[in-house]
């Protein structure tokens, strides 16, 4: 008893089991499905042309009996008269149409099921994107929250201390000492970065790679102060920008969370910095400092985005 009971359980675990992946997949398998109807229902459409020709001369076969029949009234039943003549004709060109509609029904039923299940593909992942905007939306309300509070009750550099993961590092430096011209060397405590935890989840290398990206420090520096400056210039004009759109721009592959996050410009009513930042002249970041400086050719991007901006604009 107990054996069947546990084999019920597992096919019925199973059964949900393959249920949920099919639910989870459904998308990808209707517009297989769709994308293959299409192509049968083509295929289906060129077989029935090739017999539209026999059911074209048929019904003109036909037709032409009937006026034969007029003009030779001697071949003709007496009683056959040019009212029963239009009415067989009608009735002949009834049947070709109906012959027609019979050859490619299959084919556009096919078709429109096919059209169908890509529109019904198509809105089941619309609707899962609003999901997923509203679900991403909560979380991103819910850190701001945090660290509004934090702010509140620690205050602004605590914050900045945790959000950038700052480090205080003691550096040596020769300087000359202005009284009695000699040199010396001083130690100086610096804030920095060490690692990359610190950066977002949409942080990209700039590099070889990348569109616009060369052999030369100064000439990629000079390349992205342009591009952020562009794209500062399209957030003002437009009111909205995707972190897409700035990827695009710099030859970076568009992502999923790209084309949700990015900025939103409103001068009364800010969501955000109001601007765009590539985070190039971050001096707490020693990649971005020898970036700049021009003993890197490379640097890692991190940009200011205001988060979910689906619901802002």
């Amino acid at each position: 008893m107990m054996n069947i009971t546990n084999l019920q359980n597992n096919l019925t675990r199973t059964f949900h089991r393959v249920g949920f992946q099919l639910k989870k997949h459904s998308p990808e398998i209707m517009v297989v499905a769709g994308v293959a109807g299409a192509v049968a229902s083509t295929v289906m459409a060129c077989k029935a042309t090739l017999k539209l020709e026999t059911v074209i001369e048929k019904t003109k076969s036909n037709v032409n009996e009937v006026y034969e029949a007029l003009e030779n009234p001697e071949l003709a039943p007496e009683d056959y008269t040019p009212e029963i003549a239009k009415k067989d004709i009608a009735i002949f060109y009834a049947k070709g149409g109906l012959e027609i509609a019979r050859l490619y029904a299959p084919s556009v039923i096919l078709g429109g099921l096919s059209i169908a299940s890509i529109l019904t593909s198509h809105n089941m992942m619309r609707k899962r994107n609003i999901a997923l905007a509203a679900a991403y939306s909560i979380v991103d309300k819910g850190f701001k929250d945090y660290r509004g509070r934090v702010v509140e009750r620690f205050g602004e550099a605590l914050d900045r201390e945790l959000k950038y993961n700052l480090k205080v590092e003691e550096v040596k430096e020769t300087v000359v000492d202005e009284e009695t011209g000699k040199k010396k060397t001083v130690k100086t405590n610096i804030e920095t970065i060490d690692g990359i935890d610190h950066y977002s989840d949409y942080a990209r290398f700039f590099d070889d790679g990348c569109a616009g990206w060369q052999k030369d420090a100064e000439a990629n520096l000079y390349f992205l102060k342009r591009q952020q400056d562009w794209a500062n210039e399209k957030l003002k004009a437009e009111g909205h920008l995707f972190l897409n759109d700035v990827y695009k721009m710099l030859g970076i592959p568009a992502t999923k969370a790209g084309q949700i996050v990015g900025w939103v410009y409103d001068e009364k009513h800010p969501t955000g910095d109001n601007y765009i930042d590539f985070g190039i002249y971050d001096l707490h970041k020693l990649n971005s400092r020898d970036f700049v400086n021009g003993y890197e050719k490379t640097i890692l991007l991190d940009f200011n985005v205001d988060g979910n901006i689906l619901n802002l604009i």
